[in-house]
């Protein structure tokens, strides 16, 4: 489930896998009389200590805005949002800070990339290549900007199992191919995709390579300088940071390229009415007052992660995929999307029932599931179904939390018989 061969900095750190459950308190409560069962990561993870004692010392000790202000508490602030900018440049191997823009998250992040870079490269008869199982945030911004610009969109088919057509992929990507914009891992199938190879074919075609990395990051160490992306787009609160701040990362000199994608606050050097001067990178791109104790709790995320065994925790969440396969296919479930290279997210359909049904009597069991089209309608329109229920699973997830989803359909099967 790697990325790329990178090595944890402390592999081995954490290897016993029951012992990071403790570290993550909202998994000590109880819903509905019984204790959680939190299964619904790959929508958001939880929030381990480590990040919440960040949040709570950076709100309650250096609460103050950055860059602005020359007292201690604004330097303070300044300090600790921008050392948490580093350790996200060298947690994805980025080759500078000046190439890690701070956003609300994934979303923006490929906004910023399409309003941005899509605008002023795209024409007439140009191409923005995507593939089937893209979630909305990766379709609907390029659909903005070529309906803006008289470009097209192009989705690369998948195959019944899930997987992208590589083949398919390859003849689809042509001379008009300007963009291609790519998920690592797909949110509603689970599919890891070839990103490396799509990368090398598609800079061989003169393509720009954004990569919408938001369910990967959680899952595998990401290193961009060896994956050649151009744009690699994730989001905090699926990597156990909060919700409101993610990154875009992009190579210098493509930022450099883009003009500003919005007006105001830190992205200027000077204003006047004649003319304004934009800041450098960064902040070019980082108008108004950011997400300050949001990077502070994300810088904390990496602490946690950079710590963990990527290794074993991949080998964790594989068995725990295969266990939950093998139990909903004993139900009679369909599982939507068996790619070979899967990362942990459990689609499926029981048969006669609404997932949102299954969904309610697996939450009054106390587990919480995703259920719907996870914002991939193009993903369920391929596969025929107008929703899945989707179990999606995180380092601190076991089989105890499987059993107790198998009780939760069981049930189900058992009101809808």
């Amino acid at each position: 489930m790697s990325a790329t061969a990178a090595r944890p900095e402390h592999a081995g750190a954490v290897s016993d896998i029951a012992s990071l459950r403790e570290r993550f308190p909202a998994l000590r409560q109880h819903v509905h009389g019984k204790p959680l069962v939190y299964l619904d990561n790959a929508a958001s993870s939880q929030c381990p200590q480590p990040v919440l004692d960040a949040m709570l010392r950076q709100q309650r000790s250096n609460h103050a805005n950055v860059h602005r202000g020359v007292h201690a508490l604004s330097e303070r602030a300044t300090e600790t949002f921008e050392a948490a900018r580093d350790k996200i440049r060298a947690y994805i191997n980025a080759s500078g800070t000046d190439e890690i823009v701070y956003t609300r998250g994934t979303t923006e992040s490929i906004n910023l990339v399409a309003a941005s870079l899509g605008a002023s490269l795209l024409g007439a008869g140009d191409e923005v290549l995507i593939t089937h199982m893209e979630h909305h945030s990766n379709i609907i911004p390029w659909q903005l900007v070529c309906e803006r610009v008289g470009a097209r969109l192009v989705p690369a088919p998948i195959t019944e199992r899930g997987e992208l057509d590589l083949d398919a992929f390859d003849r689809l990507l042509t001379e008009r191919t300007k963009i291609v914009a790519v998920g690592h891992v797909s949110n509603a199938l689970g599919t890891v995709n070839p990103v490396r190879r799509l990368i090398e074919r598609a800079h061989a075609a003169g393509a720009v390579v954004l990569v919408d990395g938001a369910q990967a990051v959680p899952h595998m160490r990401v290193d961009v300088q060896a994956l050649d992306c151009d744009f690699y787009a994730f989001s905090g609160h699926k990597m156990f940071a909060p919700t409101g701040i993610g990154v875009l990362y992009g190579k210098r000199e493509l930022l450099d390229r883009m003009p500003p994608y919005q007006g105001g606050g830190e992205m200027i050097l000077s204003v006047s009415f004649d003319k304004t001067l934009y800041n450098a990178l960064p902040y070019k791109f980082e108008a108004g007052t950011p997400n300050i104790t949001g990077a502070v709790a994300l810088g904390a995320a990496v602490d946690f992660l950079s710590g963990i065994d990527f290794a074993a925790v991949a080998a964790h969440e594989s068995r725990l995929l295969e266990y939950a396969t093998e139990k909903v296919l004993e139900l009679g479930a369909r599982v939507i999307g068996t790619a070979e290279h899967k990362a942990g997210v459990l689609s499926f359909v029981l048969p006669g029932i609404h997932a949102h049904d299954v969904g309610t009597i697996v939450d009054s069991e106390g587990v919480a599931i995703r259920t719907g089209h996870h914002c991939a309608m193009p993903v369920m329109e391929r596969f025929g179904v107008p929703a899945t229920a989707r179990a999606s699973f995180a380092l601190y997830n076991n089989r105890d939390d499987v059993d107790r989803l198998v009780v939760g359909l069981r049930r189900a099967l058992e009101i809808f018989a």
